[in-house]
């Protein structure tokens, strides 16, 4: 049995925190950069009304934009909904999935479906709200959207990807005004002077304050509206020389329509993309794993560019590794108390038989629930490796108590021993079972999401460890632990000895 627990744990799926049920939806609409407030609204009230088609949405209330000095500036395309929802008889997945399927029938937008709480989880996991966030970094911004595409292609074919999205990174229209340094350094321009002409001229420089009414208002200085309309009347547009003569800009530079980025994002001083999705009807460990396997062989990135995958399953990685890290501490503090309490190193590892016990149930249930281990299942195995050594304790304590307090033989005590704490033991196993049975079948209820699989991995691990602590512990203490028994037995006949004979202190 516990073979096959082993061979199983490897193969069970991993994720950070079990799906939450908020009771609430969280939706990030996105349309293409540049849209106008007007549009942006104009479909946001469509998406709304889109929401309500479904029976389980009582109430939307949507956030068009945000401020450029809020904390989480966005454009006027981005919208956030608060969707209020109420339980129909569906299960919460159920009405995220019809969700995204109303609101992928509109034209023009990119929803992310997600709850409130998640995406804040997300959010300050990543620095967005997806549960995976796949970061592309490199040197060259259109060489990182192709590659950003590809990925993103290469990763819609993973099953269970859901709300696939890179980030929008598009051209805007631009006016460039290329200097040429040559014909520049023949009028004695510098780049420096074309440069600061230009800004104040088309961008405008405050050079004063007025008072007015208790107010200051700034003087900006800059060319009028009709000197500003076209590329050609800019590059007509004069300049001053160092010389005293005044030069057209397209004498000294060439001036033309152009397309820029509409946002360059950078982390840790390198240029950056996220292509960025959630995940549904699977878990995050085997998706990740499908999407390394893919764009490891669907994607070539030239030199300089690499990919980092970040969110949750970064988060769970950490989180397993200190939670491995804790649970071999709290196995050596168990194994040190018990050695403290026993007196012998054999007797605190024969107690210690019931952790494989109880990770037998435990790797059981987990299977039976879905197969899927969280980071509330690991942390349910480390208090259950806690509550399985308390069996133990009982029988070898019982069966020490009987061989030197009462002299009984070893094969005897073991069995006088295992009877007399039977009740005991099942009492104690029954009543941590019965009050966790209400947390493991809570599966997807509202509050439950984190005790639930905590209570599924104890409840499992209490019955095998129960069961068979009454079957393999008296068996390997009558088969290992004679030799300490007869060495007990002739210390307490000895004593008996002495005692009944006081002259052979004297000669001791």
């Amino acid at each position: 049995m516990l073979a096959v627990a082993v061979m199983v744990f490897p193969l069970m799926g991993r994720e950070f925190l079990p799906p939450f049920n908020e009771g609430s939806l969280n939706i990030n609409i996105s349309l293409p950069p540049g849209t106008s407030l007007q549009e942006s609204n104009r479909v946001g009230r469509i998406v709304e009304e889109t929401l309500h088609r479904t029976p389980e949405v009582v109430s939307t209330t949507r956030r068009t934009g945000r401020a450029e000095l809020d904390e989480h500036a966005a454009g006027v395309n981005a919208s956030e909904i608060e969707v209020v929802t109420r339980q129909l008889g569906r299960s919460h997945d159920a009405v995220m999935e019809e969700v995204r399927q109303n609101l992928s029938q509109i034209p023009g937008v990119v929803s992310e479906v997600g709850q409130p709480i998640s995406h804040r989880i997300d959010h300050l996991l990543s620095g967005t709200r997806a549960q995976i966030a796949i970061k592309l970094f490199g040197p060259d911004l259109v060489t990182l959207r192709n590659k950003a595409e590809e990925i993103r292609a290469s990763m819609e074919t993973v099953p269970g990807i859901v709300d696939l999205l890179v980030e929008p990174q598009v051209g805007v229209p631009q006016v460039q005004i290329n200097l040429d340094r040559s014909r520049a350094a023949a009028v004695g321009l510098r780049a420096g002077d074309l440069a600061e002409a230009v800004d104040t001229a088309f961008n405008g420089e405050a050079v004063s304050q007025v008072l007015e009414d208790q107010r200051t208002y700034d003087v900006v200085v800059r060319f009028n509206d009709a000197s500003r309309q076209s590329v050609e009347t800019i590059a007509s547009t004069l300049v001053d020389t160092p010389v005293g003569a005044k030069v057209p800009i397209s004498q000294v530079a060439t001036v033309q329509a152009d397309q820029g980025p509409n946002t360059i994002n950078r982390e840790n001083v390198q240029r950056r993309i996220i292509i960025q999705a959630n995940v549904a009807g699977r878990d995050l460990g085997s998706v990740i794993s499908a999407i390394r396997q893919k764009i490891a062989r669907d994607v070539a990135l030239p030199e300089g560019y690499f990919v980092q995958y970040g969110g949750q399953f970064e988060a769970q990685e950490e989180a397993a590794r200190k939670i491995t890290i804790m649970t071999g501490v709290a196995i050596a503090g168990i194994f040190l108390l018990l050695y403290l309490a026993l007196r012998s190193t054999r007797l605190a590892l024969l107690v210690m038989a019931n952790l494989p016990l109880a990770l037998i149930g435990g790797v059981i249930m987990v299977f039976a629930a879905g197969g899927t281990l969280s980071i509330a299942s690991l942390i349910g195995f480390i208090t259950l490796f806690g509550i399985a050594t308390r069996n133990g304790i009982m029988l070898i304590t019982h069966y020490q108590h009987l061989i030197l307090e009462e002299g009984l033989p070893l094969r005897q005590a073991i069995i006088q021993g295992s009877l007399e704490r039977l009740s005991p033991i099942l009492m104690t196993a029954l009543v941590t079972g019965v009050g966790l049975v209400p947390l493991a079948l809570g599966a997807g209820e509202p509050g439950k999401e984190i005790q639930q699989p905590m209570a599924v991995v104890i409840l499992g691990g209490i019955v095998t460890s129960t069961f068979l602590n009454m079957i393999v512990i008296p068996a390997l203490y009558l088969r290992y632990s004679r030799a300490e028994a007869d060495v007990d037995r002739a210390i307490l006949t000895k004593n008996s000895e002495i005692l009944q004979h006081p002259s052979q202190i004297a000669d001791l």
